[in-house]
């Protein structure tokens, strides 16, 4: 890896992206350090400027929340980086570039025929190619096997339900002095597979937000968690706003028997939790609807103000070949949202058996997934959805709001986003 261009940009704490270079064949590419980001494409991009002397690929490392809050600040305003790999897949869109004339449309179609119209803002006409999907990417609970062995507590059978999980894990809680029993990153998302498999719809099949019996179920457990001491309350209820936190930390220190996350920190578990302890991701808890997460996933979209369209496109092109794509899932240890590969199978090198089996576990779940859980990934205000959910039920926590004051909250935050949206 060459790590002279990798460069963290960061200034007193907000990103600033750089623009489009002006200098000819040369492009920015923005990228978190996680997964597939910048540290696992950067040999491909070293390949690609090889084989094509005089272009350049800067690719620049930045943290997650910024990519969040910073870059669609910058697109508004006609500025930012020539590409990025971005997760908000339908709120950005109206920035995307139609790399249909610069890669290969049939290729593109053939691999990515249900990621692509996450990338289409709702448009269900819409033909465009906005990018590549790098990565699926599955909702998921990670469990510390070795404090369920110590405290004599059965693991929950698959089809185990989120009240069981809780009571199972609360037992080994207290049997061990672990001091929380659960954990879930401070994220809509994650609370998305919660509130589906209560029955939980969050977007009507006409794109508008929807608040029902099924998300008012799923808040009221939520709450009840966090009240009785199976969550936290200092880190859903501490942190103000929308502001995301993921809370890998706490079980890597095992300070948590089961976490809520996802599938993009199995090469970072892999590594960092080495053989501290034994741990295995679980299927999806049940809810009273259905046994569900959310899928999701990062794409690397080109913007239309760059004014290199045809050296991005080309650089995804090349991206987009199974043999280079193949190579950045193998170090980024995800899986595939290429048909292709995913029927050919990656094979993992560096992944213990352990990891693999994870690995099996997620893919395992795509097939039980809601349609709920598809149509919201793709909805355009999934974002404005995310963050009137987080900032909501934080207030509930805090007694700021009852539930439904949060839920009367909830529709009115997103019907404003979809406003403000539609008046520009």
């Amino acid at each position: 890896m060459k790590l002279s261009s990798l460069r963290l940009s960061c200034a007193f704490g907000v990103l600033m992206f750089a623009s489009a270079p002006a200098l000819a064949q040369e492009i920015t590419v923005v990228c978190d350090d996680l997964g597939f980001g910048c540290n696992t494409i950067q040999p491909v991009a070293d390949k690609f400027m090889e084989e094509n002397p005089g272009k350049t690929v800067n690719l620049e490392i930045v943290p997650y929340q910024s990519m969040v809050e910073s870059l669609p600040v910058q697109l508004a305003s006609g500025e930012g980086p020539d590409a990025a790999i971005v997760t908000d897949l339908g709120g950005l869109s109206r920035y995307y570039l139609d790399l249909t004339p610069y890669v290969d449309p049939a290729t593109f179609n053939e691999n990515f025929e249900q990621t692509l119209q996450w990338l289409r803002g709702g448009d269900a006409e819409s033909t465009a190619i906005n990018g590549m999907p790098t990565s699926l990417t599955v909702n998921g609970g990670y469990v510390n096997l070795t404090l369920f062995e110590q405290a004599g507590v059965e693991v929950p059978p698959e089809g185990a339900t989120w009240q069981e999980w809780a009571a199972a894990t609360r037992e080994v809680a207290e049997a061990t002095g672990t001091e929380f029993a659960m954990e879930m990153d401070r994220s809509g998302h994650r609370f998305a597979s919660l509130a589906i498999s209560h029955g939980a719809e969050l977007v009507s099949e006409d794109g508008k937000p929807v608040v029902d019996d099924g998300l008012r179920a799923a808040i009221e457990q939520f709450v009840e968690w966090h009240q009785d001491g199976t969550m936290p309350m200092d880190l859903w209820g501490a942190v103000g706003g929308a502001t995301h936190r993921e809370l890998f930390s706490d079980f890597l220190n095992a300070n948590t028997v089961l976490y809520f996350g996802g599938s993009w920190t199995l090469s970072q578990m892999d590594q960092e939790v080495g053989d501290l302890f034994d741990w295995k991701v679980i299927p999806a808890p049940c809810g009273p609807s259905s046994c569900t997460v959310m899928p999701g996933g990062g794409a690397l979209v080109a913007f239309q103000h760059t004014d290199q369209p045809e050296l991005v496109g080309a650089f995804i092109n090349y991206l987009a070949q199974p043999e280079n794509l193949s190579q950045v899932l193998a170090a980024a240890v995800e899986i595939p949202a290429a048909s292709t590969l995913i029927e050919s199978g990656i094979e993992y090198p560096g992944a213990s058996e352990r990891t693999q089996e994870a690995l099996a576990t997620f893919i395992a779940q795509i097939p039980k997934m809601a349609p709920a859980a598809y149509r919201f990934q793709g909805w355009r205000y999934q974002r404005a959805m995310m963050n009137a959910l987080t900032t909501r039920i934080s207030q509930v926590l805090n007694g700021e709001l009852d539930v439904d004051g949060a839920l009367e909250r909830i529709e009115q935050d997103v019907n404003l986003a979809i406003e403000a949206a539609e008046a520009q």
